[in-house]
């Protein structure tokens, strides 16, 4: 390689490396700026992302959102939520649109290493499922051939339905859409037979429908989905702590810390739990992830634990009814763990 050449490289290299920086500091921005930008679902999903009438957000992503200002600035209301598409969310993530995508997207491996973002934490385990009318009698996904299938573009639903109906040597005609919403009117227009997204998504939008109960969720369940927030690479700091905000979450509920008990949990005698709630002398768990020693609290007094938060969003608390299943804590026969906070 000659010396020109050899030049041209390294300087590329250095602009590269330079690119890579100009997203390290989110922590920093977000610091600056007051709030957390978080990326959410454009089109209201009921019991991750969606907003009232009177503009207020919820869901379980959006208590996600909230937990990350709790840690940074002790505050649960210092986030602005970007509604986005499908489509849209990741240019957002790339571009420095929003800090956070909490918009119920599945953690990938060409979205780890082709997008430019990293996940690590999962708040939501799903899988991809069909709702049909329970008028056309069918009771399997593998009775569906020759079926008209609504499905979103962009996602990883439209690459799962076709390989599964590939695999199972099944004829389909794809009904694809831009938008959820769109997706949405088409399956209630009865211009698809069956309407395919993660099976969550499928639980939130029948209570849209005008008649839930004419409509049923096939028992298959013909993917993995993990769900959970992601983050622009090479950006280390703000990835520990979004992760160790859903972490938190989760680690409270195995602590038996909640809401409604933090306040007395502070002067438990447990060493782990004092740790966890920022009552141990010498510590710098907050110090190291860039916080307040109390990051902890402030998400479980004001957001609550990983369990408060499912069964208000999605659980038995809420019009979803969704059992935990696979989102219980592992102790329980989940996959909900968080790593020791200490």
């Amino acid at each position: 390689m000659n010396k020109k050449l050899l030049s041209g490289v390294l300087g590329a290299a250095v602009l590269a490396i330079g690119a890579a920086g100009a997203h390290a500091g989110t922590l920093d921005d977000v610091k600056a700026k007051g709030f957390v930008q978080c990326g959410v679902n454009g089109a209201g999903l009921a019991g991750f992302g969606a907003q009232d009438s009177s503009g207020n957000w919820s869901g379980l992503d959006v208590d996600l959102c909230k937990a990350i200002a709790a840690a940074v600035f002790g505050d649960a209301t210092k986030v602005k939520y970007t509604p986005l598409s499908a489509k849209d969310r990741f240019p957002a993530l790339q571009s420095g649109e929003i800090d956070v995508l909490a918009r119920n997207t599945t953690w990938s491996a060409s979205r780890d290493s082709q997008l430019g973002f990293d996940f690590r934490a999962v708040n939501y385990y799903d899988g991809q499922g069909f709702m049909v009318r329970s008028s056309i009698g069918v009771k399997s996904a593998l009775e569906l051939s020759g079926a008209a299938v609504c499905v979103q573009s962009g996602t990883t639903t439209e690459l799962n339905l076709a390989d599964y109906f590939k695999a199972n040597k099944l004829e389909y005609k794809p009904v694809v859409f831009e938008k959820q919403e769109e997706v949405d009117a088409a399956y209630q227009a009865g211009r698809c037979d069956v309407y395919t997204t993660d099976q969550s998504g499928l639980y939130s939008i029948r209570l849209s429908l005008s008649n839930p109960a004419e409509h049923v969720i096939l028992p298959e369940i013909i993917s993995k989905e993990p769900l959970g927030p992601a983050v622009r690479q090479n950006d280390s700091k703000w990835f520990d702590v979004v992760s160790y905000a859903h972490y938190a979450m989760v680690a409270a509920e195995e602590f038996g810390v909640n809401s409604g008990n933090v306040d007395e949990m502070v002067k438990s005698e447990n060493p782990d739990i004092k740790r966890f709630l920022g009552e141990e002398k010498d510590q710098t768990i907050g110090k190291d992830l860039g916080l307040d020693e109390k990051w902890a609290y402030n998400i479980i007094k004001q957001v609550g634990n990983y369990g408060d938060s499912f069964e208000r969003n999605v659980g038995e608390g809420s019009n979803l009814k969704i059992k935990r299943g696979l989102n219980a804590l592992w102790s329980k026969g989940g996959l909900q763990y968080a790593p020791p906070i200490r």
